[in-house]
């Protein structure tokens, strides 16, 4: 795991505890249907969550999004979704709309209500520069999710 670790390891550690990234860690797992994963440590499975800015750099804006790039946006907001429904008890589900460019938006929905409006832009480069900014994000995405739930409980449990 140490290649995967950034310069702040402690902090990427401590990361890889928190309940987002165990969110989506397990969701990460829950895809592997053929076990290929399995020898892969934790910081491995989320390795690819982490672009420097050397690495952002050499990602080129125009082309199709590589699809396991996709992938990668879908299961961070399937883990927010996952962490909202722990949290709430009202279940949330992510829905994308991506052109082939790169280019679209995130919806998250806890019945009726719209928790999360994303619009998304160069999802090629979608990436943190380190496990613990990957877990801050996300527990930020979940924490406004479930504010809004805690608003209008009304409207998410319609």
């Amino acid at each position: 795991m140490s290649d995967v670790l950034t310069a702040d390891a402690e902090a990427d550690a401590q990361a890889l505890q928190s309940p987002f990234l165990r969110a989506l860690i397990s969701l990460i797992r829950a895809q592997d249907r053929f076990g290929t994963w399995d020898k892969k440590d934790e910081g491995q499975l989320l390795a690819e969550y982490v672009i420097d800015k050397e690495k952002r750099k050499l990602i080129p804006i125009v082309g199709d999004p590589d699809p396991d790039q996709l992938s990668r946006l879908e299961w961070f907001y399937g883990a927010v979704g996952l962490q909202v429904e722990s949290r709430t008890g009202v279940m949330a589900s992510p829905i994308m709309q991506m052109s082939h460019e790169g280019f679209g938006r995130m919806v998250v929905t806890a019945g009726r209500l719209v928790v999360i409006n994303k619009h998304l832009r160069d999802v090629h480069r979608f990436g943190f520069p380190s496990l613990a900014k990957l877990a801050a994000e996300g527990a930020k995405v979940v924490d406004d999710a479930v504010a809004w739930i805690e608003k209008h409980p009304d409207v998410a449990k319609a």
